[in-house]
């Protein structure tokens, strides 16, 4: 799995610590994991001109190598329906420390999910699955398990969780599509594997699961 592609990425980002978001989101493409349509720029008009595209709402957020929480600083803005707020955020968002250009992408809706992985210097290569969002702060509602994972595996993290009812449709919801999350899990363990030691830590948060996709909205990469 690891092509001249990846190793690019990673050797591209070495020196910095940790892969931003437009390219830890081509990282996981290439990894057959599926992430949110966005276009990465400086230019307002080609931000707008993309959400036209796209159709409202869409988020937008700030890329910079001194913003890894972006949230904390004010550099998300989600829900954005039309060109006028787009290009106030825009603006705002490139005032930012160390900005560099602003993500704008389509809003997924679903239900939010975490996936996670780590290399644990006592059990080695872990894969976390949780109620994503902000609710994996609050209710810490998460199963791991030992990578690399195998298709019951996913099964059984997913029959784990208390979120689990609302991953098979709570109150007359459609249920989630579990093939598709399950293959994102079996693709994200692969690519933890492959990676190894060259990373701390793979945070997808959220992946946002519906009836015909799980996708990952956010993601951030910390190397070792």
């Amino acid at each position: 799995m690891l092509n001249q592609e990846i190793t690019d990425i990673l050797d591209a980002s070495a020196s910095m610590g940790w892969i931003m978001e437009p390219d830890a989101k081509k990282l996981l493409r290439l990894a057959g994991i599926d992430t949110t349509r966005f276009i990465f720029t400086e230019d307002p008009e080609a931000a707008a001109a993309f959400a036209k595209d796209l159709g409202y709402p869409v988020v937008a957020k700030v890329v910079s190598p001194r913003i890894v929480h972006k949230s904390d600083v004010g550099g998300v803005a989600a829900g954005i329906t039309n060109e006028g707020d787009l290009n106030r955020a825009f603006g705002r968002m490139m005032l930012l420390d160390g900005a560099t250009g602003v993500i704008v992408e389509e809003m997924v809706k679903g239900v939010e999910l975490i996936a996670g992985a780590k290399i644990d210097d006592q059990f080695g290569p872990i894969v976390l699955l949780g109620a994503g969002g902000t609710a994996v702060e609050i209710y810490k509602d998460v199963a791991l398990r030992m990578a690399p994972l195998v298709e019951k595996d996913v099964g059984s993290m997913l029959a784990s969780l208390k979120a689990r009812p609302l991953l098979e449709g709570y109150r007359g919801a459609e249920p989630i599509d579990v093939g598709a999350l399950t293959a994102m899990l079996l693709n994200f363990s692969a690519l933890l594997m492959d990676l190894g030691d060259r990373i701390e830590s793979i945070d997808l948060n959220p992946v946002i699961c519906s009836p015909t996709r799980a996708v990952a909205a956010d993601a951030r990469i910390i190397l070792r």
